[in-house]
């Protein structure tokens, strides 16, 4: 089952303050390379500020004639339906995720609900506790990650967060001792992520006393 990595575009910080997401990318990993992804802008009625402008390059007039976004929502939810969930600073993206759903009536569709997210950012506080800092665009150049476009735009983020989940899961087969390019099993990401840094290292060395739990798919084709 491929992973999906998800990134919001968004005119505030949030939805409980009356943000509405802007753009939203969703980019499939699987067998250790990204197979598909699905990106767009989304009209919602709100006002985008000139400072979240010259962040993010999206403009009131972009948006005027974007897809409505509980379309965009439904569209999203279906391509990544059954998918775990990964997201760079997840509990930002995962509250939009659920307010988006539930203002486009689709609260509980494809699991909206329950999903589990997990975070690069705490993955990489965990993994790689020697980076700068572990801000999306820091993380780029300390792994030398590949250039996906303008940070600050859904699929640039989305893409340059699912090169570091695949840099995170090497790290941590590397530690697990398991093969290099596995994919570990995402309720290892779930729980790896939860743990305190100083109980990482004594956590692994009870998953290396028994077989890594590796998620085995085929490769998927999956329309852009």
């Amino acid at each position: 089952m491929p992973i999906a990595v998800i990134d919001f575009e968004t005119t505030g910080s949030s939805p409980h303050q009356g943000a509405r997401a802007t753009e939203i990318a969703a980019v499939l990993v699987d067998g250790g390379r990204i197979v598909g992804h699905y990106q767009s802008l989304m009209h919602s009625g709100a006002w985008v500020s000139p400072f979240i402008e010259q962040l993010t390059g999206i403009s009131n007039a972009m948006l005027a004639d974007a897809p409505p976004a509980a379309r965009v929502m439904d569209e999203v939810l279906r391509f990544t339906a059954g998918c775990p969930l990964v997201a760079h600073n997840a509990a930002f993206d995962r509250a939009f995720w659920r307010a988006e759903s539930l203002l486009a009536g689709l609260d509980g569709a494809h699991g909206t609900d329950e999903a589990p997210f997990a975070c690069t950012v705490r993955l990489s506080r965990r993994l790689l506790p020697q980076a700068p800092n572990h801000r999306l665009g820091t993380l780029a150049s300390f792994c030398s990650l590949p250039d996906a476009g303008r940070a600050h735009r859904a699929l640039a983020d989305a893409t340059t967060t699912a090169h570091l989940l695949l840099r995170l899961h090497d790290e941590l087969s590397l530690r697990l001792g398991a093969e290099a390019g596995c994919e570990i099993d995402h309720g290892l990401l779930c729980q790896l992520q939860g743990w305190p840094g100083a109980r990482v290292e004594r956590e692994l060395e009870k998953h290396r006393r028994r077989p890594v739990s590796v998620a085995v798919s085929a490769s998927v084709s999956v329309a852009a």
